[in-house]
């Protein structure tokens, strides 16, 4: 099962549109405090809709509780300054999928600690980031992609027709 994790998120919109992209996909989300809302905050109840119920999700006191509490984690840095981009790697079955806050990212410290598994996605050159739950949903499906998107349906079905 993948893994996303959100270093300190700011904005419960995204952190719901996230919350509902994981149950979607089978995929665990970890939040790493502090964080910019209360989880019962209505925004992120809206953004998630009916799908927080449903969603695996654990809460961190800070970085450092989340490496203890998975050590060996793979984890991937997603970051605007990376070298190579989301697709140049291969994700694990039990990949963790890091991004920083929306007004700063994840700190370079972190970031430098492990360039060899930080990707960025493609943009152009003067724009500053994409939203955050854009691209989580971009990495999060490569990632999916590469793994033949298991347990997720192959086929929509439309509601009153037949294909």
């Amino acid at each position: 099962m993948l893994n996303i994790v959100l270093l300190e998120p700011e904005m419960p919109a995204n952190t719901g549109n996230i919350g509902r992209t994981c149950v979607a996909t089978g995929t665990r989300l970890h939040l790493i405090e502090p964080l910019g809302f209360r989880i019962n905050d209505k925004m992120l109840k809206r953004a998630g809709l009916d799908y927080w119920d449903k969603l695996d999700v654990t809460i961190y006191d800070d970085y450092q509780d989340f490496l203890d509490k998975n050590p060996g984690a793979k984890i991937y840095m997603a970051t605007t300054k990376s070298k190579q981009t989301y697709t140049d790697v291969t994700y694990e079955d039990d990949a963790y999928i890091m991004f920083g806050k929306e007004s700063a990212g994840i700190p370079e410290e972190i970031l430098l600690d492990n360039k060899e598994t930080c990707v960025r996605i493609p943009m152009m050159p003067e724009e500053r980031s994409l939203n955050l739950s854009n691209s989580v949903a971009v990495i999060l499906y490569e990632a999916l992609r590469q793994q033949g998107f298991p347990g997720l349906e192959e086929q929509g079905q439309l509601h009153r027709y037949r294909w």
